[in-house]
């Protein structure tokens, strides 16, 4: 399964194209305006709770949409909007805000919890079974479309929060990975990583 998991990874990284979602970015923009409101200008929130869009991989987008509209994504505000569109227009929006450059989420200046993280994203933790997150985002935390969504520069209250309903199954991961390894983190490592991932600054 693992051999399988790294092959699939592989192909991904070597061939990101085909995984890309194509789509219109001026349709994409127009249809995105209400957005703006959560997910801030060009998809730079600025709201902790919110995540940031601007850089994020566009199939993943799609994907995120699509399970909002279909309900195995439970969001009631996003579940609304994303019921008003259609697959073309999901295309448009992800690949405006796939255009955009992001403005990454300032990290907190705690240097021992940024290590820690740093080891976490980059090397997991052997004695409790997490993985290296960095094995599915990236080692810059790009991510993989349309599996592996950029996480680089995120705020951690976001990815904080994503990560802790993945543990407590909130979360569905239709994969289980997250679900799997997020169920062995502490709440200590769910913060270190997420401040880590937070201040990984290199852009598209």
């Amino acid at each position: 399964m693992k051999k399988t998991i790294a092959a699939i990874v592989a192909v991904l990284w070597a061939f990101p194209g085909l995984a890309q979602a194509a789509g219109n970015v001026a349709a994409g923009k127009a249809k995105s305006a209400i957005c703006a409101g959560c997910h801030g200008q060009g998809g730079n929130s600025t709201i902790p709770s919110n995540p940031i869009l601007a850089g994020q991989n566009a199939a993943y987008i799609v994907k995120q949409l699509k399970a909002f509209k279909s309900g195995k994504r439970k969001n009631k505000v996003m579940a609304g909007f994303a019921a008003s569109l259609n697959d073309k227009d999901m295309r448009n929006v992800a690949a405006y805000y796939a255009s955009r450059k992001p403005i990454p989420s300032r990290a907190a200046n705690i240097k021992a919890l940024l290590k820690q993280g740093a080891r976490l994203y980059r090397g997991g933790n052997a004695s409790s079974g997490v993985s290296a997150c960095m094995s599915c985002h990236g080692p810059s935390g790009q991510g993989i479309p349309p599996l592996f969504p950029r996480v680089a520069g995120q705020h951690a209250s976001y990815a904080s929060a994503q990560l802790k309903a993945f543990k407590s199954g909130a979360r569905k991961d239709p994969r289980g990975m997250m679900t799997k390894i997020a169920s062995r983190m502490t709440h200590k490592e769910i913060r270190a990583v997420s401040e880590f991932m937070a201040g990984l600054v290199k852009n598209k």
